[in-house]
Order: structure tokens, then sequence, then C-alpha cells
């Protein structure tokens, strides 16, 4: 994923996050969505025209389609108050995606890195949750999946984004890979008895429109 993209999308999972805690109203979320959604659709799109047949360039293009489907989605529901269900069955696909896009990144030679391999593991998950709350109309898991998505906008978005634009990542993936693993776990585990099941008004109003 482009640097530069990547930034964005860690803006608005952050954006998305804090309004599923029920920090913003939901539709002031709509406009940053619209905006990076149509940066991940028009993104890919030039990189496969000038992709030149190149397996890896047109595979590694593909993914950022799943995030810009997302987030277009997500402002349709917002500005037009449509269920979330449809929303949530797309995240489930996103999610089995999300896991061969981290297998690639893991064992694909001249793909990726073991560091992009961890952080489309933790987009898998976070788009399960998604599924769950959205597609299964689990609420009580609403104010978790805020935090959590919260949190990946900064450790799958931004501190990426700003190490790549830095020329600091490629030096350090294989060192980030282990971070990410390690602090993905320990965070994850340690909000879900503090946040799942105390569904707060926003978490439960706002999850058939939000992710």
């Amino acid at each position: 994923m482009g640097s530069v993209g990547l930034l964005y999308v860690g803006a608005v999972l952050f954006l998305n996050g804090v309004m599923l805690l029920g920090w913003i109203d939901s539709k002031s979320a709509a406009p940053l969505n619209i905006f990076v959604g149509i940066l991940q659709v028009v993104t890919p799109t030039y990189l496969i025209f000038t992709a030149d047949g190149d397996v890896n360039t047109i595979l590694g293009a593909s993914g950022l389609y799943l995030f810009g489907f997302t987030y277009l989605y997500v402002a349709f529901n917002l500005l037009m108050d449509l269920d979330g269900t449809g929303l949530g069955y797309f995240s489930a696909f996103v999610a089995a995606c999300a896991v061969v896009y981290a297998g690639a990144n893991f064992f694909r030679e001249g793909f990726g890195d073991n560091g992009f391999g961890v952080i489309w593991l933790y987009w898998a998950f976070l788009w399960g949750l998604f599924f769950v709350l959205l597609g299964l109309k689990r609420e009580r898991i609403g104010r978790y999946t805020g935090a959590v998505t919260a949190i990946e906008g900064i450790v799958t978005g931004a501190i990426p984004a700003f190490l790549l634009l830095t020329g600091r990542w490629a030096d350090n993936a294989n060192l980030m890979a282990v971070l990410l693993a390690v602090f993905g776990v320990v965070a994850f585990v340690a909000l879900w008895p503090a946040l799942q099941g105390s569904g707060a008004a926003s978490g439960e109003s706002q999850a058939d429109v939000a992710v």
C-alpha cells in the first residue's frame, strides 16, 4: 500500500473508531470516508493500468480496493441511514482476503515483508469484528470494536506510513513485525473484558451505519 494512502487509511480508521465509541456524531465522519474511499479506488486503478503486467504490482494494488469500497460503503450507510448488514457481510469477505494478503507478504518472494504480513492480520481481525458487529448484529461489541479500530488507525496506518515516508521502514520491518504482533495480542486481549458488553449508546445506535 502506498505510504501516503496508508496515512489516510489510518486517519479514517481512527475517525470511525471514535465514532463507534460515541465521541463524534456519525454523519460527521462521512466526508473523510468519501475522500479516502475515492483515493483508495483511484490509486489502485492507476497502479494496475501502469503495471505493465507485473503480477506483484497488480496483486499489491488489488488489496487497496478492499479499503476503498469499505469506506465508500460506510459513507453511503451514514448518509442514507442504510442497514449495516450488507456492509457486515462484505467485511467478512474483506477479512478472508486480508488473511490471503498476509500470507502473500509472509511467503511470496519479491512481494511484501513480515511487517505488513502482521498488519494484514490486524486488518483481518478488525474486519472480522465488523462482520460480527454489523453482519451478525452483536451490538455488545460496539465499544470494543471502536477501540480496536481507533488503535489500528494509529499502529497499522499512521506509524507505518511515517516510517515509510521517512525511509525508516525497510530497515526495521522484521522488528516492527515482532513489536506489532506482541502489542496486538496484549492490547486487544486486555481491552476485551473492559469494553465488550459495555455498549454505550453510540456503539449500539451507530453500529448499523459505521465501520
